[in-house]
């Protein structure tokens, strides 16, 4: 049986994407659902795929921008994040819009991610 890293190597960037957005609406009806441990192992994934395409020749994270505009706040969010170090201000623009919207929980979570950059407890890698 294959590693988790081995299974996402082997992925095309595109399918990678496509599965980010899939976790990030699952994740969305995971809190919906008050299914933490769910959304943890969502997480868990996602990070995977992230740092997959991290290690890819040119840091391919700027490919999640493909899902800003997507419909689910959730997946924008995760979006947002995940390109911070690649498209600051693209990324901290989608942050600034996902907390002003005032729709939660996303909208929380992104104001806290806007507020541990700005104290410098949050420093995007």
């Amino acid at each position: 049986m294959k590693s988790k890293a081995a299974r996402l190597a082997n992925q095309s960037d595109d399918s990678l994407i496509a599965r980010a957005a899939e976790i990030g609406v699952d994740q969305d009806h995971a809190l919906l659902g008050n299914e933490i441990s769910r959304f943890n192992k969502l997480f868990d994934e996602l990070m995977s795929i992230k740092n997959e395409l991290r290690t890819r020749p040119g840091d391919r994270r700027r490919l999640f921008m493909e899902l800003y505009e997507h419909r689910n706040m959730q997946v924008r969010l995760n979006s947002a994040k995940a390109t911070l170090a690649v498209a600051p201000q693209e990324a901290r623009a989608l942050l600034e819009w996902i907390a002003a919207s005032k729709h939660n929980p996303q909208a929380g979570d992104a104001g806290m991610c806007l507020w541990a950059l700005d104290e410098g407890i949050f420093v995007p890698d």
